[in-house]
């Protein structure tokens, strides 16, 4: 792997985060609970910033100490979801997407930290 944009859960991460960006931006109701909204995208977007700095560390040990804060982002972000839901923000459909997507990405990045503990090799710092 070259760049953190081929992992498969940054991906899916970005994808999530625009998505939820777009929905959060065109929902009147989230305009007067900006704290919120703002959380909601932070979390978001922490989820892929973290994959991308822990790939950037070069070495698997910090890159799974990286992917471990993103995943507990998606739980974050997935609380953020209810929290919406509750308040009448987000409808029953868009609330079980948004987790569905959450949980599906959560479940990449413990797929790519099991990988990762059980590889042999330390990372690709060590290359340079």
């Amino acid at each position: 792997m070259k760049s953190f944009e081929e992992i498969k859960s940054w991906q899916e991460a970005r994808n999530f985060c625009n998505e939820l960006f777009l929905l959060l931006k065109n929902k009147k109701s989230f305009n007067s609970d900006y704290g919120l909204k703002d959380q909601m995208l932070r979390s978001s977007g922490s989820i892929m910033d973290n994959i991308a700095e822990g790939f950037g560390r070069g070495g698997n040990k910090e890159f799974v100490q990286y992917l471990f804060i993103a995943r507990a982002s998606c739980y974050e972000t997935k609380s953020q979801l209810y929290r919406a839901f509750d308040r009448g923000y987000l409808n029953k459909e868009e609330k079980e997407s948004f987790i569905n997507r959450i949980e599906l990405i959560a479940k990449l990045i413990s797929g790519l930290i099991k990988y990762l503990q059980g590889s042999k090799s330390t990372g690709y710092k060590d290359m340079y």
